[in-house]
């Protein structure tokens, strides 16, 4: 390969044909982008039985297509789904209180939207702070997975 500076097509900038004379006569000649010949012709068979992947979609995939669903439930609900639940006779209670296992049930976090009346355990993944104040207030709980943190180490410990 030559240097940018020195190829032909740098110094004929300014010709329409760069030098290889009538329209069309420098054409079908080159690289053409480093594709696998045949493969939609007489190599299909080939392409089905040893690259069935060869076509088709490549390249990125964004990280919202990738990133789930979050399933949401308001304290409002609450209170409903208690009484749906009593009725089908799925309700657990622990300590005189209504437990939900809202994670098992497909939630993933719970917001704080609307009142709830009785006092119910909740175990979630995640919930807002207004909606773990309505249930503390009722006399309820919340049951959430604990994040891990690092902790620093001691002064005593560095020594």
């Amino acid at each position: 390969m030559t240097p940018h500076k020195l190829r032909k097509t740098r110094k004929m900038r300014g010709s329409r044909l760069h030098g290889w004379g009538q329209v069309g006569q420098h054409r079908k000649s080159g690289v053409k982008g480093h594709r696998k010949v045949g493969r939609h012709k007489h190599l299909w068979t080939y392409v089905i039985k040893y690259e069935p992947k060869y076509f088709g979609k490549k390249g990125f995939t964004s990280l919202k297509s990738l990133k789930g669903e979050i399933n949401v439930i308001n304290v409002g609900q609450l209170d409903e789904l208690v009484e749906k639940l009593s009725m089908e006779k799925q309700l657990r209670k622990k300590g005189g209180k209504a437990f939900l296992d809202l994670e098992k049930l497909g939630y993933h976090k719970l917001l704080g939207t609307g009142k709830i009346i009785q006092a119910v355990t909740v175990k979630i993944p995640s919930c807002s702070e207004t909606a773990a104040r309505k249930i503390k207030e009722t006399g309820g709980q919340i049951l959430q997975k604990q994040k891990k943190t690092k902790t620093q180490p001691n002064e005593a410990q560095k020594n």
